[in-house]
């Protein structure tokens, strides 16, 4: 399937970016929860009821995804301390998605779209979710969903740690519907080389 082989090169994508980036200390570590995951005051608080996260997300105008992580993650803490620490990626983010984060090995009770109830640990083995940090993005659409399981209605996924400038390309790549038409690798390659025709760089970290 399409989305099989989009997942696949995703993953290998992400495995060469993780490999190539040393993880950096900083004088300002970003803020850890009680749970050990690591916290911004912006993504979603819920009850856990992925229809409605959906609907409300689509209602106001934003997309809904998921991001899962898990304590002691190192490239979750550098999803934080880099990616998220950039005003102009979280401006995008707020305007555009509503982001839910869920722990890997977490015991809250979470309801599918298809209204099976689990607990996070168990969703994640549901879906597949083998490594964190892992994104999963989801159709603006509550209709699309409703009555599936989120790993057969899921439009794009990040799996691993991606650079600031690949994490912003590819929720711009949901935002704007291009994973309908095209795969993220060619849509990414597109923008370098529109940059590049402008006479501009990618700021990549």
């Amino acid at each position: 399937m399409e989305s099989d082989r989009r997942t696949l090169m995703l993953a290998a994508m992400a495995a060469a970016t993780c490999l190539s980036i040393p993880l950096r200390a900083r004088a300002s570590e970003p803020e850890v929860g009680d749970n050990g995951l690591h916290v911004q005051d912006w993504f979603v608080e819920s009850f856990l009821d992925l229809q409605e996260d959906l609907t409300d997300a689509a209602d106001n105008g934003r997309h809904f995804a998921i991001l899962w992580e898990q304590r002691g993650c190192p490239y979750c803490r550098e999803l934080h301390a880099v990616n998220l620490s950039r005003p102009k990626i979280v401006s995008y983010l707020q305007q555009n998605f509503d982001i839910l984060q869920l722990d890997l090995w977490g015991s809250r009770a979470v309801t599918d779209f298809d209204g099976e109830e689990l607990e996070e640990r168990a969703l994640a083995r549901k879906w597949q979710i083998n490594f964190t940090p892992t994104i999963v993005f989801f159709p603006n659409d509550p209709q699309a969903v409703a009555g599936k399981p989120g790993r057969s209605s899921e439009v794009a996924r990040m799996p691993g740690y991606f650079k600031p400038f690949h994490f912003a390309t590819m929720f711009e790549y949901v935002r704007d519907g291009q994973h309908q038409v095209q795969s993220f690798q060619r849509y990414l390659q597109d923008k370098f080389a529109r940059l590049e025709a402008e006479g501009k760089s990618a700021d990549v970290w």
